[in-house]
């Protein structure tokens, strides 16, 4: 069975929060656990750059973020952990991803939107103080996501019409260019998607509303103490629904301990045995990783080198997958095309592998002649990737890869099919290395 590819990223403009911990570090770090599961996490250092212009809050922010991942039970030889700005084909199939995207789109995007509205509303030009980089956010988190093909993706409630923008990029490239990418899912959990701040609002650094992840105890006292609540007094019953100290509270309690404290805020519990319980209820789950952040905090050395190695990792994946977006892009050697010698034109006529779906639902490829004539039929795969893998190996080995995807092809109907795919396979993996 392939693995499913999971992805997820933090933004490196903040000192990390509980909100970045539910809603993304702790279900990343338990996925990454589950069997048939290959991980990816990132830290967002070219989408910092939207947010901050202070340079060494992004690199302190960078540093705090990758050891609250390693803290919390990221392994890194388990997954691949890797920092954005060291893998250069991610701006680069971003390009890619501009180019197929239709601005219509990006107006439509919650962020802009929301920045223009403001403007607007403050009788200002639509556009004034709104950058670029804000503008193509979506696109550059779509080659973060499109770049190592992520079946699912953790975000937020808010952040899901940036999936289904990726989609959208995915689905416009692979109609231009042939199947090249899978159509990513987002990935809620429904309880803590979006995490209240002390305000309220969402937990946000852009609102400095948060609970930083690695508070000590005293520091959490303080803040939780700082919970916005209503007015009533203790013995009168409190409502939960957008409570945000209840939210917190769920987002770290077991179903039990849940209901629990719903039944509390019925009988009346007073605002601070509330905030109370919520304190110790955050540290029982955050104490045991303190050391082991403040350890990892002090020695940036190490964090350095495993995002060095996280990236070495990443990068054995997106620059093959890069050399074959560059080839279907049209972006490839002028010697590849040229006309071919009199005894070059006397070989086997150049071959070409079609894709496609089937009513069953699998994907399927075969390797068709210039004349029309089937070489080469496949069996059924569940996701386009996983035929365009094949077709990849096939591609750059030549007659020699059958041997390595025999089981996923359909029996030859004679030698002579057999013998002419062969010599076609070797002259497309011939003329692909010579590109």
């Amino acid at each position: 069975m392939t693995a499913t590819r999971f992805l997820t990223g933090i933004t490196t403009s903040g000192t990390p929060h509980l909100g970045n911990y539910v809603g993304s570090i702790r279900p990343s770090v338990r996925a990454s656990l589950a069997a048939n599961v290959e991980s990816f996490y990132f830290l967002a250092d070219y989408h910092a750059l939207i947010k901050t212009e202070d340079p060494a809050r992004v690199q302190r922010s960078t540093l705090e973020i990758a050891a609250s991942w390693l803290a919390s039970g990221l392994n890194p030889e388990r997954v691949t952990f890797y920092r954005q700005s060291d893998i250069p084909e991610i701006p680069e199939l971003c390009w890619f991803l501009t180019c197929v995207t239709g601005k219509g789109v990006l107006n439509r995007a919650h962020a802009y939107k929301a920045a223009v509205d403001k403007n607007q509303a403050a009788g200002q030009d639509p556009d004034a103080d709104v950058n670029a980089g804000l503008f193509m956010y979506p696109v550059l988190m779509g080659a973060d996501i499109l770049m190592f093909n992520a079946q699912h993706v953790p975000v937020g409630r808010d952040q899901v019409q940036h999936i289904e923008m990726a989609r959208d990029m995915a689905n416009s490239f692979n109609h231009r260019y042939g199947a090249h990418f899978v159509l990513p899912q987002a990935a809620i959990e429904e309880s803590v998607a979006t995490l209240p701040g002390l305000d309220g609002r969402k937990m946000s650094k852009s609102y400095d509303n948060t609970i930083p992840l690695f508070s000590s105890k005293d520091q959490l006292r303080k803040l939780i103490a700082g919970i916005v609540t209503d007015s009533r007094p203790p013995g009168e019953a409190k409502d939960t629904e957008g409570s945000a100290l209840f939210q917190i509270y769920q987002a770290f309690a077991t179903a039990e301990e849940t209901q629990a404290f719903k039944a509390a805020f019925a009988d009346g519990i007073a605002w601070g045995d509330a905030k109370h319980a919520l304190l110790e209820r955050i540290d029982q789950e955050m104490a045991p990783m303190r050391a082991s952040y403040e350890d990892l905090i002090s020695a940036p050395e190490r964090i350095e080198q495993v995002l060095l190695n996280g990236a070495e990792k990443a990068r054995a994946i997106a620059s093959p997958f890069m050399a074959d977006l560059r080839h279907a892009v049209g972006l490839r050697k002028l010697h590849a095309n040229a006309k071919p010698s009199k005894a070059k034109s006397e070989k086997v006529a150049r071959a070409s592998f079609k894709q496609y779906r089937e009513k069953d639902g699998l994907f399927y490829f075969k390797f068709v002649a210039a004349d029309g004539e089937v070489l080469m039929q496949s069996m059924g795969f569940e996701s386009p990737k996983i035929a365009g893998q094949s077709i990849a190996l096939l591609q750059q080995g030549g007659g020699t890869a059958l041997a390595q995807v025999a089981t996923q092809l359909a029996p030859w109907t004679s030698a002579a099919q057999e013998q002419r795919a062969t010599a076609a396979l070797d002259q497309w993996a011939q003329e692909a290395s010579a590109a």
